[in-house]
């Protein structure tokens, strides 16, 4: 198993795997002395369309250790047209992650549901059931408002379903109900642990 040491060491070889093994490592060791060294990598990586994988991992790792000036550019980047949309899903969850240790979850979360990017709206909801997060009244209402015209079949509703264990209202409670009685089981499980009150423990990849 790398070392911290070791793991920044190796975020900049050659192969491919090699960097994104590292950036796993150093998202699971989450120190923040690691940041820069990560942001500088992606910040490389992002030049090669075909490392994806590597991609996602440095941004998700970039959230893990708390690299708050990596916000600009992890913004910039969700701005453009991406293959992979994957990524979205890391960048979402960790601006999320980053801007909200100083502004609270709910700008950073209205942010990325209006930025037209599913994913990006995906991985904002993700660090918010993730980090157990309640979101000022306004915003549950504006993700409710966000989730209600979409397809019964679509995942978007998974990670506001199992963010609102921890969300008050009777709109909320609704919500889940509907999730509950919809046709993804994924999706109505979670809502029913959350109907309860309960958190599940979730891995993203």
């Amino acid at each position: 198993m790398l070392t911290l040491d070791e793991a920044v060491v190796q975020l900049d070889d050659r192969s491919s795997a090699k960097r994104r093994a590292a950036a796993k490592r150093l998202r699971k060791l989450a120190v923040a002395a690691t940041g820069p060294s990560l942001l500088r990598a992606l910040q490389r990586e992002v030049l090669d369309l075909r490392t994806w994988e590597t991609q996602y991992q440095m941004v998700m790792a970039l959230g893990a250790c708390d690299h708050r000036p990596a916000v600009p550019f992890l913004s910039e980047l969700a701005r453009r047209p991406l293959e992979a949309t994957s990524v979205y899903a890391a960048l979402g969850d960790s601006i999320v992650r980053l801007r909200g240790a100083d502004e609270g979850v709910s700008a950073p979360v209205r942010w990325c549901l209006d930025s037209g990017t599913p994913m990006l709206a995906d991985g904002a909801l993700c660090a918010v059931a993730m980090l157990r997060a309640v979101p000022d009244p306004e915003t549950v209402d504006y993700v409710l408002d966000f989730l209600a015209p979409l397809h019964s079949h679509d995942g978007l509703r998974f990670w506001a379903a199992a963010a609102a264990a921890g969300w008050p209202g009777e709109r909320v409670r609704a919500f889940l109900e509907g999730c509950v009685a919809g046709p993804r089981t994924d999706v109505a499980d979670a809502a029913a642990t959350s109907l309860e009150g309960k958190y599940q423990t979730y891995r993203p990849l």
